[in-house]
């Protein structure tokens, strides 16, 4: 049998611990696949030979986009190169829409079967982009319960295929009792982002907000999360900066983490469905350069920008932007969810209702099963 190839693009931190699992999957059920492409450490750890390290594109806003755009273009026009010579079997696109959408019209006018894994956000701005994944994408495997609606009003072959999520965390994470831990001492976790840019704008907002909820409640500990693609120093240095008593830097996976955190203060993202997964309730907060919050209240016609608030379909905890991302919001928000609890109660029972709507594990599998069928593969391993 000739070996498979697959090019496979992730260009997140998220998108490449999830093709790391898509790639295990693959093996299981297909046997050895070469998969090749852009990713990062977690890929390259299941196999992947990583052309384009995914780390040097990490950003976010417009015009951070537009500060790295000359690494975008060389990252681009490697892959163009390899999808040209190698001709894979399939192409596999995680998440990075603009970039992945791109990519796509290449591979589709090389012949090569493309598949679309993490869809684009296109419910919630710049849906005409539905148009260009009709034509470029063989088929989308979506993560989010209402994507699968949303794809089959536009005639585009989709799967619900569950949330990743649910594969790391289901029976190892307990559901949380709908009740305020009895602690002498709560801990608050501060999540500020898998982006440099992030960290450097969030963190400082936390660590503020850290202090004067410490003036309230003096017996708090706090724990901040170092993501795999950000620099300890880093976050050292702003600890360092900001002086707060009781804190820890954290290494250990959000999966562990939020078990141990009575509530989390998280930068919006995908870190909000892995504390509703765990139950911890939390606050989300988020801020960019003014230009990209501009561009970005223009274009996005959302309700919510966390999306374990759009999963529940209504504002379950709070969520602090821009301008209302300040540190005495923060810390009045996360006083009233620890202080209060008939409402720490209401928002885990919220939670376990969107751990639920995510789907049962096996999202990999699912994924790896519709990779084999768009390669023509006739049987499993």
């Amino acid at each position: 049998m000739t070996l498979k190839s697959v090019v496979m693009v992730a260009g997140e931190a998220s998108g490449d611990l999830h093709g790391s699992h898509l790639i295990h999957a693959l093996h299981e059920q297909h046997g050895p696949v070469f998969v090749c492409g852009m990713g990062g450490k977690a890929m390259r750890a299941a196999g992947a030979k990583i052309l384009v390290d995914a780390d040097q594109l990490a950003v976010v806003g417009i015009t951070e986009v537009i500060a790295k755009l000359s690494h975008i273009m060389k990252a681009m026009a490697q892959l163009k190169r390899l999808l040209s010579g190698l001709r894979p079997d399939l192409l596999i696109l995680i998440d990075f829409p603009d970039f992945n959408l791109h990519l796509a019209a290449t591979a589709k006018k090389l012949g090569v079967p493309v598949l679309y894994y993490i869809s684009p956000q296109v419910w919630a701005w710049r849906s005409k982009r539905v148009n260009k994944i009709k034509k470029r994408a063989d088929h989308m495997a979506v993560i989010l319960p209402f994507e699968k609606a949303f794809y089959e009003q536009h005639n585009v072959p989709v799967s619900f295929v569950g949330h990743p999520l649910m594969d790391s965390t289901t029976g190892r994470v307990p559901l949380r009792l709908a009740a305020l831990p009895d602690h002498n001492a709560p801990v608050i976790g501060f999540l500020p982002g898998s982006r440099v840019s992030e960290v450097r704008s969030l963190l400082p907002l936390m660590l503020q907000a850290g202090r004067r909820l410490q003036d309230k409640m003096t017996n708090l500990r706090f724990v901040v999360s170092c993501a795999p693609s950000i620099n300890d120093a880093l976050i050292r240095s702003i600890l360092n900066d900001h002086q707060l008593r009781h804190a820890e830097i954290s290494h250990e996976p959000v999966s562990e983490l939020f078990p141990r955190c009575h509530l989390a203060i998280v930068a919006s993202g995908t870190v909000t469905l892995e504390a509703a997964i765990c139950g911890t309730p939390m606050i989300i907060t988020y801020a960019v350069s003014p230009l990209s919050y501009w561009l970005g209240r223009a274009l996005i016609h959302v309700q919510h920008i966390g999306l374990v608030n759009l999963i529940a379909g209504k504002r379950i905890v709070p969520e602090l932007v821009q301008n209302e991302a300040t540190p005495e919001a923060i810390c009045q928000a996360a006083y009233s969810m620890v202080s209060d609890p008939q409402l720490y109660s209401e928002v885990c029972k919220e939670l376990a209702l969107v751990r639920q709507r995510l789907g049962q594990n096996g999202a990999s599998r699912n994924v790896a099963r519709i990779a084999c069928s768009l390669m023509g593969c006739d049987h499993a391993v």
